[in-house]
Order: C-alpha cells, then sequence, then structure tokens
C-alpha cells in the first residue's frame, strides 16, 4: 500500500527501530525524504518501504520520556 506523506510529519521505519523517529523533509510521488533522528537523512521509498506514521500522543510520550 502507498501511503502518502507530508513535509512535518513524524514517522518510523518499520524494520530500522535504532534509527528512532524521524521528520518528513519532502515527499514527491514515492520517494520520502526523512530526517531521522539517529540515521541523519534518509531517502525512503514508500512504495517498497511502509513507513509507519507516528501519531501525536505517541510523539508526546516519546518526548516526555527523552527528557526523563
Amino acid at each position: 500500500m502507498l501511503s502518502f506523506f507530508s513535509p512535518g510529519q513524524y514517522v518510523r521505519h518499520p524494520s530500522q527501530p535504532d534509527w528512532g523517529i524521524g521528520q518528513v523533509q519532502s515527499a514527491v510521488a514515492d520517494r520520502v525524504t526523512v530526517n531521522f533522528e539517529h540515521a541523519g537523512k534518509q531517502l525512503i521509498i514508500a512504495s517498497i518501504i511502509e513507513l509507519i506514521e507516528v501519531r501525536e500522543d505517541e510523539l508526546d510520550v516519546y518526548r516526555r520520556r527523552a527528557r526523563d
């Protein structure tokens, strides 16, 4: 399934959990550029890799854990 992403959206890579949460920088067709906190900027082909959207409530929990 091809998902559509927009700049500013937060995502996770399904097979690279150690990359952490990433923020979408750009999305053109199935090419999504994501800046991951532990892997830097990565070009993801969304027709091959199904990124996992991080909901706002998940992001809040993650940020709280990072502060503590």
